[in-house]
């Protein structure tokens, strides 16, 4: 399995028109395109101006045709008149030579994950309601510890997760220009379910189950945070991001 995910900032106000194209227009046609199995639109918690596009599909091929296609293309356009106005601008040489302030138009981001297969769990069964929630976390592993991070995922990890109220799905993947990071995400049926997960301590403790595979850099940060009591802040820290979907559908 193959996972894409299509990051922009909107404007928020604008939310509900982005969900009824979404909707309307890019499910339908992403149930017709060979090997999307699932789709959905998704407003991060924290960032309400960013929102995700993500979606599943049954190998790397049939992602990568669609982003090259002219269907792709097209339903991005769909979505542009909706996505935020940059905030960042650029000098410029004008034709009079004299120098101009202009906006530099922020492109969505795209970035692609293969499922590790042994990891592809479906908790969730089809006659469940619809999912409301996404956690993922992104942890950077250590060189050489990503084969042990993935057995200790499938074998500890996975088990405690299909017993937690309210994990419906959970899967890990790989990424595919940095081999060293890694994303668990799972799907919830209401935010609470994914916070009493977060805050009871299962969370923490599964977390220590594999913190010994993370990167050298993190490892670092550990050690000083002990020695000093203080909260240490690094460029690989452990990310966790939380979605409401906005809406979705499965293929399968």
């Amino acid at each position: 399995m193959y996972m894409r995910v299509w990051q922009a900032r909107v404007k928020p106000e604008r939310l509900p028109e982005i969900r009824q194209v979404y909707e309307e227009k890019v499910i339908p046609s992403l149930q017709n395109v060979s090997g999307c199995l699932f789709a959905s639109l998704m407003q991060s918690e924290g960032q309400p101006d960013e929102c995700v596009s993500m979606t599943l599909w049954d190998g790397q091929a049939h992602a990568e045709a669609y982003a090259r296609s002219d269907l792709f293309r097209s339903l991005v356009d769909e979505l542009r008149p909706f996505l935020a106005d940059s905030t960042e601008w650029k000098i410029q040489l004008s034709k009079e030579l004299t120098l101009e302030y202009g906006p530099v138009q922020e492109e969505p981001t795209v970035k692609s994950y293969s499922v590790a297969e042994p990891t592809a769990e479906k908790i969730m069964a089809r006659e469940q309601p619809q999912l409301m929630y996404v956690r993922v976390v992104s942890p950077k592993i250590r060189p050489g510890m990503m084969d042990e991070f993935k057995r200790i995922y499938a074998d500890e990890i996975l088990p405690v997760l299909r017993e937690v109220r309210g994990c419906r799905y959970a899967y890990l993947t790989e990424g595919t220009k940095d081999k060293n990071e890694v994303i668990s995400v799972t799907i919830w049926d209401s935010q609470k379910d994914a916070e009493d997960y977060e805050t009871g301590g299962i969370f923490d403790l599964l977390k220590e189950k594999v913190r010994h595979t993370f990167s050298e850099l993190y490892q670092w940060k550990m050690k000083l945070e002990k020695e000093s009591g203080k909260p240490v802040v690094t460029s690989e820290d452990m990310m966790v991001k939380h979605y409401n979907v906005v809406t979705g559908k499965s293929f399968t």
